[in-house]
């Protein structure tokens, strides 16, 4: 088998694993791997997984790849934020959750971080299309706000809070406020729960 047999195989999935490939090819040396990877043929994201460097020119790619290369996950915390337009930082590295442990990668598409929940509270998520064929796990406004409240134990107070500077006529207007309280109730926490009050309290929605 030859490269471009490969590519033909897999192109039109975006990225690939090992597994898949073996699925397909059993007898494959995996050694071609690492050869087409030196060729620039392919780009390798983690362990087993790969790429094609024709999907650098795609944006929001690092995206789907932080999907597919560590699943369950789904994107969330200050990409999600940002990809809201909640917040008005600039956003270089892909924030996750996942039920899995703790994890980071690096790879040519960029930086990827992943924050550890409970299963229980891997919910509040949605499937984004993609590339037409393909689709993105993308946190709710409302989640991806609890989902930061939740891990960073430094948004405690109202000071804190304001920092985060979340975008005024989002609040006011896009904000799902029901969907908020609902999805609070889920982590049955009482600090969560304190912390979507001094939110709601900032921009006067209680």
């Amino acid at each position: 088998m030859n490269f471009w047999q490969l590519r033909t195989q897999f192109y039109d999935l975006a990225c690939f694993n090992i597994h898949q490939v073996y699925a397909w090819q059993p007898g494959f040396e995996k050694n071609n791997l690492t050869r087409w990877t030196k060729q620039n043929l392919l780009v390798k994201l983690r362990n087993s997984w790969y790429s094609f460097p024709e999907y650098l020119k795609i944006p929001n790619f690092q995206n789907f790849v932080s999907n597919k290369m560590y699943t369950p996950s789904y994107i969330s915390l200050h990409t999600a934020l940002a990809f809201y337009g909640i917040i008005p930082e600039a956003i270089v590295q892909t924030t996750a959750v996942s039920s899995l442990k703790k994890a980071h990668f690096e790879n040519i598409f960029g930086s990827f971080s992943y924050q550890h929940i409970l299963p229980d509270l891997m919910f509040g998520y949605e499937p984004k299309t993609f590339l037409n064929k393909q689709t993105i796990l993308f946190a709710t406004p409302e989640k991806a706000i609890l989902d930061l409240l939740y891990l960073y134990p430094f948004y405690n107070n109202e000071q804190e809070i304001k920092e985060l500077r979340f975008d005024e006529t989002f609040m006011q207007e896009d904000l799902n406020i029901e969907r908020l309280n609902g999805f609070t109730e889920r982590f049955h926490s009482k600090t969560v729960r304190n912390r979507v009050n001094i939110l709601l309290k900032i921009y006067d929605l209680c």
